[in-house]
């Protein structure tokens, strides 16, 4: 028979009678709004009972098209209470993709933002911001709850794959599956009720909803602004010392960039700063250090499809290595696939924490998931101790004259020049190599740094088929709706005509 398992959607459920803050709610930050555990619990109740008052029943699915407040987190985990499925939605999508996830996930009701409404085709819709009868405040129904009791893999919610590759796929995270990986992870960072952390990124992503997760398990206090702005960011972590900070490597170059405002301060009370979506480089993770001085610098790896719950701390306390991003979570299995051996190549992976599938898309499915094994797409490597380091995406790999090119190894070695910032490498066009590096490069605030300059370090630093072609300077980075740097518009960029005829000579 199979056995009831927790509902998600009741995370953090035993300290509800806690008086102190789950959420600090920066969304106007002007009027933060403090929403101790009694209430946010208390919120989540009634809209899972509103929701099965509205005629939702276990399994239908909702749709969340909402920026980063708390009624997010009431909408999320109190429609998982009701056995409802969210189905988070990124915000910056562009109508057409809104429209197709909601008919692809069968989304019979979206709680959506006043100003996000004409994203939406004709479907019924609960209006977060209204104060009339079509508002999330008369959507709840206050009172006690019975909630959803999950079996086996019943799925808790279902978010979208950015669609980087093609039109996004759903994927189907089950209650057993994601209170493994939560408690999980929660348990590998020491989370408790001290702990406040700070989260900017788009909670529509899993980086930032797993942040949220281990927040409610340790009951601890989130702060959560509407969109990463770095000032106010900083101004937050100083304002309500914040002890787990956390990010891509983007976000903490652009936070550093604001000396005036760190000089002089002190972050002792920082104790964890995690990066992940990308690598850092040792000039990165050497600031992180010097500002958070007290604090365990940890690079992190995840996947929407198969969680964050791989790879955390040794179990003998050993010291991770620098760029590591860490040591086999016990439960899970890894194999490296289509490398020189087995410590480099392709990780496939089975985890208490996979994915159940994809919906609607039973040919990726047989792609991707062969006998309970999961192929990632990502490139890893094992040293001789048994850590493990991210190289690079699969898809992000090219070929250039018969020679791999992991664009993340090539980004590493230029970021470690001293008057380099930022790198990202894309491939380009090239009639005779069919595709040779090309660099994008923001330099260090007043450094005087001329294409030749980085071709030479290059050529001195990498091998002859690694030193970008091209290179092309940039003010900033462009953001993606996740806050990471947007590769496919600079891939884009660099295959234009005009710069790919182009081409220089070795």
């Amino acid at each position: 028979m199979t056995k009831p398992v927790k509902n998600l959607g009741l995370l953090g459920i035993e300290y509800r009678d806690q008086q102190r803050p789950a959420v600090i709610d920066l969304w106007d930050p002007d009027n933060p709004r403090i929403i101790d555990y009694p209430v946010f619990h208390a919120a989540c109740d009634a809209v899972a009972k509103g929701a099965i008052e509205a005629g939702l029943r276990p399994g239908d699915r909702i749709g969340i098209l909402c920026s980063n407040r708390v009624e997010f987190l009431e909408i999320f985990f109190g429609c998982m209470r009701a056995g409802v499925v969210p189905v988070s939605i990124g915000i910056l999508q562009p109508k057409e993709i809104v429209e197709w996830i909601i008919r692809d996930a069968g989304v019979k009701l979206v709680f959506c933002e006043s100003s996000l409404r004409e994203k939406l085709p004709d479907i019924a819709v609960v209006d977060i911001d209204s104060t009339a009868k079509d508002g999330l405040a008369a959507f709840k129904r206050e009172g006690e709850f019975t909630p959803f009791v999950p079996v086996g893999d019943a799925i808790a919610f279902q978010p979208y794959t950015s669609g980087s590759t093609g039109r996004p796929k759903g994927v189907l995270l089950s209650h057993r599956a994601h209170t493994w990986v939560a408690e999980t992870i929660s348990r590998d960072r020491d989370f408790s009720p001290t702990d406040t952390m700070i989260v900017a990124a788009p909670l529509y992503h899993k980086h930032a909803m797993n942040s949220i997760k281990c927040v409610l398990v340790g009951g601890s206090t989130v702060v959560l602004m509407r969109k990463f702005e770095p000032r106010a960011y900083i101004e937050a972590v100083t304002r309500y010392h914040t002890t787990v900070v956390s990010g891509v490597p983007t976000i903490f170059a652009m936070m550093l960039q604001q000396r005036d405002m760190l000089t002089g301060r002190d972050y002792s009370f920082v104790r964890l700063a995690t990066m992940g979506g990308a690598p850092a480089t040792d000039a990165l993770i050497d600031a992180v250090a010097d500002l958070f001085h007290q604090a365990e610098i940890v690079q992190i790896f995840g996947i929407t499809e198969a969680s964050a719950a791989l790879f955390g701390r040794h179990p003998k306390g050993e010291a991770r290595p620098r760029h590591s991003i860490g040591w086999p979570i016990a439960g899970n299995e890894f194999r490296l696939e289509g490398g020189e051996d087995e410590n480099f190549g392709t990780l496939h992976v089975r985890s208490p924490g996979l994915m159940n599938g994809y919906h609607n898309n039973p040919a990726e499915m047989e792609k991707r998931v062969k006998d309970g094994w999961f192929d990632t797409g990502d490139i890893l490597r094992r040293d001789p101790a048994g850590w493990f380091y991210f190289v690079g995406r699969g898809d992000d790999m090219f070929v250039s004259s018969g020679n791999n090119i992991y664009p993340s190894e090539v980004e590493l070695m230029l970021e470690r020049h001293p008057d380099i910032d930022q790198a990202l490498v894309v491939p380009a066009p090239d009639e005779i190599k069919y595709r040779v590096p090309y660099a994008f490069i923001v330099k260090r605030a007043g450094a005087e740094l001329t294409e030749q300059d980085v071709k030479d370090y290059s050529l001195r630093n990498a091998p002859p088929y690694q030193h970008p072609r091209k290179v092309i300077f940039l003010p900033a980075m462009p953001m993606n709706g996740v806050g990471k740097i947007d590769r496919k518009l600079l891939t884009a960029r660099a295959a234009a005509p005009a710069e790919a005829t182009e081409r220089e000579a070795n």
